[in-house]
């Protein structure tokens, strides 16, 4: 008999954490009586018991409109390849088991794992050792399968909407070519639908390798018709046809994958040089992972974590929550993480793009 859950926050943060956690605590406590043990720094904080404490109905009073995470997160806690420090070298250890102990000493009976693909993957592994485990999607990228949403990308989406709209007032009263670059390290869901809402006149994804050439024919054809600006909207995984993505950060052994960045200084020098046009970058960064998340992330943010809650008292384990048109259901983790959910370069969406006379560097 279930009587004490953990939850845990993966990965980066994004809005609508706080939603979930609500959702959780909330729904187990009135719903079930059952006791709640939040679980600081992702998985870090299952191999230090110190940051294990429990949560209270207090504890998440207020936290619904808050950004970020009161549990705090982490991208780097893989259990399963964690960095330690011998004889002055970085190596990757095996620490899974500590944890599966760790998990009994709390007296944790299922474990709420909210995170994006990384995340599960490591909570499906955990499973696969005895963990009873239940997923939450969490990503603001939008690229995991088997859900239609995830909560954090709907906040993001409009944080890059928004800049656009700023952008377009700047660019029109100097002449200039704005380029934005938003996140997206392989799916360009971002780039896409903050391009249309944003009216982008070029729109640059992970999914379409770009020519600069025929970029650069798109924003003159616009000062031809009298149109003296452009803006480009460019998720940091672009890369040109038969090039590579840009790298800001090469991986190391403390961090297993490159930090990409610079795509957008990439994209304006190579217009300044085919143009005589005055070109300027802005590069949102983490200003899409923060801010008060939207009415439909709390909400979606506050249905997933009902949704863990019921799941566990069902003995769903193995299974992730999921939004399937407006119902929220649930789908095994595995089917979840197998491969990413990108953008289909001859779909719909980049069809309606196109037609309404958006360039996609193709």
């Amino acid at each position: 008999m279930t009587q004490t859950i953990g939850i845990l926050t993966g990965g980066g943060d994004c809005p609508g954490l706080n939603a979930v956690i609500r959702g959780v605590v909330k729904s187990a406590i009135i719903g079930h009586g059952w006791r709640v043990i939040g679980i600081e720094d992702g998985f870090d904080g299952l191999l230090n018991l110190d940051k294990c404490t429990p949560l209270t109905l207090e504890s998440v009073r207020g936290i619904l409109p808050r950004g970020g995470t009161i549990l705090g997160t982490t991208n780097r806690g893989n259990p399963f390849s964690y960095p330690v420090e011998q004889d002055g070298v970085i190596v990757h250890a095996d620490r899974s088991d500590t944890v599966v102990a760790n998990i009994k000493t709390l007296g944790i009976d299922a474990l709420v794992t909210v995170g994006g693909e990384g995340s599960l993957k490591i909570a499906l592994e955990l499973g696969k050792k005895g963990v009873p485990v239940v997923g939450v999607p969490k990503t603001i990228d939008n690229d995991l399968r088997e859900t239609d949403f995830t909560f954090g990308y709907n906040t993001a989406l409009e944080t890059a909407t928004d800049a656009l709209d700023k952008l377009h007032t700047t660019a029109e009263s100097h002449h200039r070519v704005m380029i934005l670059e938003v996140m997206g390290r392989y799916a360009g869901w971002i780039a896409l639908e903050s391009g249309i809402a944003g009216g982008a006149d070029v729109i640059l994804i992970p999914e379409i390798p770009f020519h600069i050439d025929r970029i650069c024919s798109a924003v003159s054809s616009r000062s031809a018709r009298g149109s003296h600006f452009s803006i480009v909207v460019v998720a940091e995984g672009a890369f040109p046809a038969g090039g590579s993505r840009v790298v800001a950060h090469e991986a190391d052994e403390r961090q297993a994958i490159e930090r990409l960045g610079g795509i957008g200084q990439f994209v304006a020098k190579r217009i300044e040089q085919c143009l005589d046009m005055d070109v300027r970058v802005t590069v949102l960064g983490h200003l899409q992972r923060g801010g008060s998340p939207t009415t439909f992330d709390r909400a979606l943010g506050s249905r997933f974590g009902t949704k863990a809650v019921q799941m566990v008292a069902a003995g769903e384990f193995g299974r992730m929550a999921c939004l399937k048109g407006r119902a929220i259901t649930s789908v095994p983790i595995e089917d979840a993480v197998r491969d990413l959910k990108l953008v289909d370069p001859t779909g719909e969406i980049v069809q309606t793009a196109e037609e309404l006379g958006m360039m996609l560097g193709r």
